[in-house]
């Protein structure tokens, strides 16, 4: 007997009936992308920092000294996996299954983030490419400023609907929507 498995993303029930037309401020929900935990080995720090920057199509995020997640919207888990694979000095984990990414954009997106993290998001203090681990609606999450108004959010999996729940009713005062990205 064999058994088919579907993929079914975990916010999928908490997205129906939000296919109306986006707002400016939005609320998009990545289906698949690749996360990697990367753990630089002791006193290889910088040459694994500078190995991860050239590997192409993905996105560094700071969570520590020595410690970035990797993601990646264009390339699969497996290849990166493999790309990752060739750094010799640090481990590295597929987090791909048990951590979702939001992205919020939009012109009140600091109003909406300012009541559910408590970091400085002025752009002085969290510039473009910027990204650390905090808790975001009392839930632990890595938040990485992308864009002039956009962040990307990425927590574990079994909190992912506490904390959508959360940014919508945060945002409900900017007519937040929300829907699966395109991308």
């Amino acid at each position: 007997m064999s058994l088919t498995l579907y993929y079914r993303h975990v916010l999928e029930d908490y997205l129906a009936g939000f296919e109306a037309k986006a707002n400016p401020n939005h609320l998009s929900v990545i289906r698949r992308p690749a996360i990697f935990s990367v753990l630089a080995h002791r006193g290889s720090e910088d040459s694994v920092e500078t190995a991860l920057t050239s590997v192409e199509d993905v996105h560094l995020r700071n969570c520590s000294p020595g410690e970035w997640l990797v993601v990646s919207m264009a390339s699969g888990a497996a290849v990166v996996e493999n790309l990752l694979g060739e750094i010799a000095e640090a481990s590295t984990v597929d987090q791909s299954d048990g951590r979702v990414m939001l992205r919020i954009s939009g012109p009140n997106v600091r109003k909406i983030l300012v009541k559910c993290v408590a970091v400085d998001l002025h752009s002085h203090a969290f510039s473009i490419g910027a990204s650390a681990n905090m808790l975001c609606c009392h839930v632990a999450a890595n938040l990485a400023r992308t864009g002039a108004d956009t962040f990307e959010i990425i927590v574990p999996r079994s909190f992912a609907g506490s904390v959508f729940e959360e940014m919508m009713e945060m945002g409900r005062e900017f007519a937040l929507t929300a829907a699966f990205a395109d991308s």
